[in-house]
């Protein structure tokens, strides 16, 4: 019998990955709150907002889930700022919702957190590093992964850095694909130099994901890519590997911009954890960009 697994933000970026990789050992149930048009055998969708506390709950007696990968958040951390009732229901009230029930049936939870709980005055962080926000983002995420650690005896905490990539079905929030809509119209795009990051790609982030709802490791992990660099330097790298000027990366000054929440300067991530425990291998920027341009090939013929 196949085990099953609830993938809550299907139809985003992270989430659509983990479900485009999901192979057969999965029943796999995709929670979203509109459907994409992706089927196959063995994945079931089911429209829902995670915020409708009966359906959830409904939802969990119906499916019982071996496994939940909880992807499902408000991730744009300027709406969070100035929509913090709307965050605070989803990025913290959901999350306790869901750590409740695994707690209760025993489920494993893979919850996804975020590079941004570090406050980016050291950089390379460690799992046992200290989180401390910077914005009201990162304040949620913080707060949830005290409840599923606090709730959940098998569960895992995996801090994402960066992600890079385009979605492999339905939306989500990629620099990626707002880079690509700008170099194509020969428009430049502007990025910080002052903002260091360790990016990670989202095929791996798939596999990775799915790796950890199977093995039994418990706790913390980072996953992020091998290599640390500014987010201009890496703009410049991905805009030439895809064949446009790196002349149209641009440094822009984002300090002091409108609505604009706060950042970590330098919130990457080291990822020795994620290279002990897993056979998904961790990629290096280069190596991210050839597995996300060969999947998305792949989806596309």
């Amino acid at each position: 019998m196949k085990k099953r697994l609830i993938v809550t933000g299907a139809n985003g970026f992270v989430g659509g990955s983990v479900v485009w990789h999901a192979g057969d050992a999965w029943e796999v149930h995709a929670v979203a709150r509109k459907e994409v048009g992706f089927h196959r055998a063995g994945l079931v969708w089911h429209l829902l907002d995670l915020r409708d506390t009966d359906g959830l709950y409904r939802l969990f007696q119906t499916v019982k889930p071996d496994v939940v990968i909880h992807a499902a958040a408000v991730a744009d951390i300027d709406y969070c700022e100035t929509h913090r009732d709307t965050a605070e229901a989803v990025n913290v009230g959901v999350t306790d919702e869901i750590a409740e029930y695994c707690s209760e049936s025993g489920a494993r939870l893979i919850f996804l957190s975020t590079d941004t709980v570090f406050d980016g005055k050291k950089g390379n962080y460690c799992e046992e590093d200290t989180p401390s926000a910077v914005n009201f983002y990162a304040e949620t995420k913080i707060r949830a992964e005290k409840i599923v650690s606090n709730k959940v005896r098998d569960a895992v905490i995996a801090r994402l850095s960066l992600v890079m990539g385009l979605p492999v079905l339905g939306t989500g929030n990629s620099f990626l694909s707002r880079m690509l809509a700008s170099l194509k119209d020969g428009r430049e795009y502007g990025v910080p130099d002052n903002e260091i990051r360790t990016p990670v790609d989202v095929i791996t982030l798939g596999r990775a994901l799915l790796e950890l709802a199977e093995n039994d490791f418990t706790g913390f992990i980072h996953l992020a890519g091998n290599d640390r660099l500014n987010r201009f330097v890496m703009s410049q790298r991905i805009a030439e590997r895809l064949g446009y000027s790196r002349d149209l990366i641009v440094v822009k000054n984002f300090n002091g911009i409108a609505g604009r929440a706060p950042r970590p300067l330098d919130a990457s991530m080291d990822n020795s954890k994620a290279r002990a425990a897993l056979k998904t291998p961790m990629c290096g920027l280069d190596d991210g960009l050839e597995l996300i341009l060969a999947v998305k090939e792949g989806v596309s013929s």
